[in-house]
């Protein structure tokens, strides 16, 4: 009785919960990216939130400068442009690791509205990736910022000319879909765990730091982490980078003693090669997040994860 006399209430429309397809997904990543930009920049002042925000990155890379110039003297000013093209996209990879699964850990324990935003018309994955897309905004500040102090202030060599248009924007979009998707993963892992999560990104972040060539070449590392690291698509993202911006310079990757000279009789792997083993490897991964998401979310919606808060 109740049923059919909602059914006949025009007043009553059912389709509104289910949204109105593209324009409604859209309408909530946009609002998503806004909302996480306010919450990133924690309503402050805009010269305060940029301060802060690349002060980090950057007294990360002028204390990798100053050690490597200590270690190895003279001869470490060819490898500046390795050293600070490695460490300002590690702060892009921690911030878009780190987003989704900080999210998921601020709308459950600290706002305690999860469990709402998760039974709104818009999807929970778009709404995450908007929020994740904010602080990636933020690592990627940090990024450019790095690199121009590396340029203006240490004398790194950079030719705007040499620059393989192509080459970066190529890696660069497959980098950046890449580490998003490596946030869906920490985002469904975090739906999982209690409060004290918060440092398992950074965590994850840091593991990945040591066989990815952020900062070292891969060849220092032994047989097996070098294979690991092989794996990797960070691994081809930042090699990859490092190529277009600096074509010739030192490769993270190949060199004499590298396992990648011994796997394909080259010293150093060429553009094409780099792009499409970042293909691989990525397509790998994103299909990979999208199953654990779907395996976490599941989970945590059948044992009642998602209204439960952890903390006091």
């Amino acid at each position: 009785m109740i049923e059919a006399t909602i059914g006949r209430d025009e007043r009553f429309d059912p389709a509104r919960t289910r949204g109105q397809g593209r324009a409604d997904l859209f309408r909530s990543f946009r609002t998503a990216v806004a909302l996480g930009w306010k919450m990133e920049a924690n309503w402050t002042d805009p010269v305060l939130f940029f301060i802060y925000s690349v002060a980090k990155p950057l007294a990360s890379a002028l204390i990798l400068v100053f050690m490597l110039q200590v270690i190895a003297g003279p001869a470490g000013q060819a490898l500046r442009p390795f050293v600070i093209v490695g460490s300002a996209l590690w702060s892009l990879v921690v911030s878009g690791i780190a987003g989704l699964a900080w999210a998921v850990l601020d709308d459950r324990e600290r706002y305690r509205m999860l469990k709402y935003i998760y039974v709104s018309p818009s999807s929970f994955v778009v709404v995450l990736l908007g929020r994740g897309i904010a602080r990636l905004a933020v690592g990627a500040m940090g990024a450019g910022i790095t690199l121009a102090a590396g340029v203006l202030v240490l004398g790194v060599p950079f030719d705007p000319g040499a620059i393989d248009w192509p080459l970066l924007l190529a890696v660069l979009v497959l980098g950046l879909a890449t580490i998003s998707a490596l946030g869906v993963v920490m985002a469904a892992i975090c739906l999982q765990t209690r409060q004290d999560s918060w440092t398992y990104p950074e965590a994850v972040a840091g593991a990945l730091f040591l066989v990815v060539g952020a900062v070292f070449p891969l060849s220092v590392l032994p047989d097996p982490l070098q294979l690991l690291g092989l794996l990797s698509p960070l691994t081809w993202w930042i090699a990859g980078i490092r190529q277009a911006l600096f074509p010739g310079g030192p490769s993270s990757i190949g060199g004499t003693g590298s396992a990648w000279l011994r796997l394909s009789g080259e010293v150093n792997p060429n553009d094409l090669q780099i792009v499409l083993v970042l293909l691989a490897t990525g397509a790998v991964v994103t299909l990979a997040s999208a199953i654990l998401f779907r395996v976490g979310e599941g989970r945590a919606r059948d044992r009642g994860l998602i209204d439960r808060t952890t903390g006091s």
